[in-house]
């Protein structure tokens, strides 16, 4: 769960959606804050390749794959946290999907595999970089597209 809120609402959103228990609550490596997260894997490395084209990866591969073994929440995210965490997870090969409704979330919906905007609360900005729009903001339709996908993919 990648979210702005503060560590003490993430936390307890977190439990309550069962995403970690109760014995998590203070493992600092289970719930860590944007700014930390980014200090510690270093930032993001872009190399221009000779086809005039850039790659990003993370600077400190070695510590995002710790870290990415452990964490569950990353809380009070700015929008460079977000673009570094799904950059590392694609860089190890995961398929990343992401929700947002801000201008501040574009970057990393567009990044994504797949980028789900909330298109009530969504800014023009976020529609744009969305892959999908979910029309009335509930979250319950992400999972029921997931569901359509996964079928659609199968029968192919």
């Amino acid at each position: 769960m990648v979210t702005g809120d503060n560590i003490d609402t993430a936390r307890a959103v977190a439990v309550k959606c069962n995403i970690i228990n109760r014995d998590q609550l203070d493992d600092d490596e289970v719930c860590m804050e944007g700014p930390t997260f980014f200090d510690q894997v270093g930032g993001l490395k872009v190399v221009e390749l000779d086809n005039g084209k850039t790659k990003e990866s993370v600077r400190n591969m070695k510590r995002f794959q710790e870290i990415r073994s452990k964490i569950r929440v990353l809380a009070r995210s700015r929008p460079e946290d977000k673009y570094l965490m799904v950059t590392g997870l694609r860089n190890c090969g995961d398929v990343v999907a992401v929700t947002g409704d801000g201008t501040n979330d574009a970057p990393a919906l567009k990044k994504a595999d797949v980028g789900f905007g909330m298109g009530l609360a969504g800014t023009d900005v976020c529609t744009e970089a969305a892959d999908i729009i979910i029309v009335n903001d509930n979250f319950e339709r992400i999972v029921r597209a997931a569901k359509w996908g996964r079928n659609v993919y199968d029968n192919i």
